[in-house]
């Protein structure tokens, strides 16, 4: 009996057949004569692509300012303003003060990764050896350096430090 409906053993393959298949085998001259060893040429790859890709495969998730984003910072690319015009003032601010749920998971692993890595820890750890939880306090103490980067769906962004944000 069969759970495919209609059918029967018929619709099922043996794949063990291998004659049936030979067809789709590429033959090993084949494959080195197409194989490029260097991927594709440097010509066909966008360099916004290709360095987009490299922010992606990195495990760094902070800038040199400890700048941790929020949000999608592609939005409003095209407009005529420079990226150091974009930032909002700090009295000028008008996203909520309070933390997302996103926004403290991503400092809280960048903080642990940090202080896993060797970073000098900010708070009195009293034998306490997990980063994460190192982490959590660095937050409750308001403690962490880090910069959460709220950007906006014009394209601008505004900055937000730890301390600031409850």
């Amino acid at each position: 009996m069969s759970d495919y409906g209609g059918g029967g053993d018929e619709d099922m393959r043996d794949f063990g057949d291998v004659e049936e298949y030979e067809d789709n085998l590429i033959e090993e001259t084949n494959f080195e004569e197409n194989y490029d060893a260097n991927g594709p040429a440097d010509a066909d790859v966008d360099p916004n692509e290709a360095a987009s890709k490299a922010q992606l495969n990195s495990t760094d998730y902070t800038d040199q300012n400890n700048i941790v984003a929020s949000g999608d910072p592609t939005t409003g690319i095209n407009t005529v303003k420079s990226v150091k015009s974009k930032k909002i003032a700090t009295e000028r601010r008008t996203t909520t003060p309070y933390m997302t749920k996103y926004e403290r998971a991503r400092v809280l692993g960048t903080r642990a990764l940090q202080i896993s890595m060797g970073a000098p820890v900010l708070v009195d750890v009293e034998s306490e050896t997990d980063p994460l939880q190192i982490a959590l306090k660095e937050l409750r103490e308001k403690k962490i350096p880090l910069v959460v980067r709220r950007y906006l769906p014009d394209g601008f962004y505004e900055d937000w430090t730890c301390e600031e944000l409850l």
